[in-house]
């Protein structure tokens, strides 16, 4: 007996507003007095505060000026505020680990100002390199791209996931530059030949 799947829902893509419907003071809207993930480490969380910037690029090197951008982190201790963490009642009850930013309307830069990850534990002891993941989306992308953001002054070469990329030379458009004290450089080439490594999750 054949069995019988739902039909897949059609995709589209996320729309030239998305970005504003997510973080409506963009448009300026003030909706709410904080707007969901604009501050992913309150003031007193422990850490060294750092400041990452960057721009979101399509194949032809052009900067995407309406672009959002979701990031993930663990604290500097490696521990997610997130139930599934053994640790989570350890995290500072300022920590969220979870931000949201969009690039500019007109420059197509954005801004994560956060504290740096610390290194995470690994599945089979092998721990992770400390780490910002993302999540993209925009117009003209149909499913959110996932990638992920590494420092450049870490340990990277034993991060299990960084492993797992078989051609050298990509493994470095994850990895961020050094602008500054406590400052980094990242840019998200969507396609291309310096096209980030984005994951399948």
């Amino acid at each position: 007996m054949p069995l019988e799947y739902p039909k897949e829902t059609p995709s589209q893509t996320a729309g030239p507003f998305v970005h504003i419907g997510m973080m409506p003071r963009v448009a300026g809207f003030e909706v709410f007095e904080t707007e969901l993930g604009q501050v992913p480490a309150a003031e007193g969380v422990p850490g060294t505060r750092i400041t990452i910037e960057g721009r979101v690029l399509d194949g032809t090197g052009t900067p995407i000026k309406d672009a959002l951008l979701e990031i993930w982190h663990a604290d500097a201790e490696g521990r997610y505020a997130h139930p599934e963490d053994p640790r989570v009642n350890e995290v500072h009850e300022g920590f969220t680990g979870f931000g949201r930013c969009h690039t500019d309307l007109d420059t197509g830069t954005f801004t994560i100002e956060t504290i740096k990850p610390g290194v995470i534990p690994g599945r089979h002891a092998r721990p992770q390199a400390p780490h910002l993941n993302i999540w993209i989306v925009a117009r003209g992308i149909n499913i959110g791209l996932h990638t992920r953001m590494y420092f450049p002054d870490e340990e990277n070469d034993d991060d299990p996931l960084l492993g797992m990329v078989e051609h050298l030379h990509r493994r470095a458009t994850l990895v961020a530059s050094a602008t500054g004290e406590n400052a980094y450089r990242f840019d998200i080439h969507l396609q291309g030949p310096q096209e980030t490594v984005f994951l399948d999750i």
